[in-house]
């Protein structure tokens, strides 16, 4: 299981890795700020970043082949989980949905520690059964095997989680081969049922729609959180308030500071520069991605790696866009700023497999090229 070799070393992706490495800092110098300044309430978050480059080194010396093997047992857990978090699950008068497990001081959100899962057993999955993807039975088994866990997390219900789910399930999908004749019918049935969703939304999830749509439609009630984000934004200009000088952030006029709207404490106190200086960071860690999946010439590697992309790209997309306006406010974290133990390992598991990814392929491309099938890139 345990495979590491001196000439994998020298396939390290230190760009990856330091990437990340500065990004899990900077997160932890924005969340001080957030807190004002109370290290107590930062201790679970360094703790969860020292936790998970030791995780990464882990997974850096397990061996690709091997722990492929295990993604059944991978989807049934992860799907176990889901299930007794319908059963079992907090949280809805605090967050709006019934997505935590609490264990006594153990407090976890199975949706997020599964999409590690998910996109592992997926990329098992197409491994293994590509050639049936575009076989009209093949694709109702591959949907059905994909969707049952989104389905699980609607129930919670947690809307925005089921479709970060949804958009690096269908990038999987696209990168495993799936023809362009389906790929329109299923994205026809999608933007139907998509707008039947929006028209049965109800409550708070109404009100986001509402208020994104009409941002001035009630700023001082279900509009105030992205209001006060703007202005945060806004008024960080070029170089920012300042250091822990931001009002909006210190003063507390921004709800959920600390986890959903960390980009706002950001950009205020860090203004432009900040803000670009973490999404460079970000755009050098989804290269990386890229090109880890591109270059590897193993169709599990290569899908992998491709959903742990998407899955990145969609949390920093929607969270950076809700944040200034142009995506509707959801739950979804910002990766390494956020607040939050479980989804920060997650995150962490997720670049330990694409970094143990970027070291072992030398072992499919060069020595053993003949056992392994090379993924087309047909599009």
């Amino acid at each position: 299981m345990f495979n590491l070799k001196k000439k994998d070393l020298k396939r390290f992706d230190w760009l990856l890795f330091i990437s990340v490495a500065f990004l899990s800092l900077y997160g932890l110098f924005i969340l001080y700020s957030a807190f004002s300044g109370k290290i107590s309430n930062i201790k679970s978050q360094i703790v969860a970043t020292v936790l998970g480059f030791i995780l990464i080194f882990v997974l850096c010396t397990m061996d690709m082949d091997v722990i492929k093997k295990a993604w059944m047992p991978v989807y049934v857990i992860s799907l176990i989980l889901l299930l007794l978090t319908i059963l079992f699950g907090q949280g809805e008068q605090e967050w709006g949905s019934n997505s935590w497990l609490i264990l006594g001081p153990i407090q976890i959100q199975p949706s997020e520690v599964t999409k590690v899962g998910i996109i592992f057993a997926l990329a098992a999955y197409f491994d293994k059964y590509k050639s049936n993807i575009n076989k009209p039975s093949g694709l109702l088994i591959s949907m059905a095997f994909a969707l049952v866990p989104v389905i699980l997390i609607l129930l919670q219900p947690d809307f925005g989680t089921a479709m970060v789910y949804i958009f690096f399930i269908a990038v999987m999908f696209f990168m495993a081969g799936l023809s362009w004749k389906w790929i329109i019918a299923l994205l026809a049935i999608a933007i139907v049922g998509f707008l039947i969703l929006l028209l049965n939304l109800k409550g708070y999830r109404a009100d986001r729609i509402h208020d994104f749509l009409d941002p001035s439609r009630d700023t001082s009630g279900s509009g105030w959180q992205q209001q006060q984000g703007l202005i945060a934004i806004g008024s960080g200009m070029l170089t920012g308030r300042g250091y822990m000088k931001g009002t909006q952030a210190q003063y507390g006029y921004i709800p959920e500071k600390e986890t959903d709207y960390i980009f706002s404490v950001l950009a205020e106190e860090l203004g432009f520069i900040g803000a670009i200086l973490m999404l460079i960071a970000f755009a050098i860690m989804i290269y990386r991605f890229i090109a880890i999946s591109k270059n590897s010439k193993n169709t599990f590697v290569s899908l992998l790696v491709s959903g742990i992309s998407a899955m990145f790209f969609i949390h920093i997309f929607e969270n950076v866009g809700m944040t200034i306006g142009l995506m509707p406010v959801t739950g979804i974290p910002l990766p390494f700023f956020s607040s939050g133990g479980t989804f920060l390992l997650i995150c962490f598991a997720n670049v330990g497999l694409a970094l143990s990814a970027s070291m072992q392929k030398s072992s499919y491309d060069i020595e053993d090229a003949s056992e392994y099938e090379t993924i087309k890139f047909i599009r």
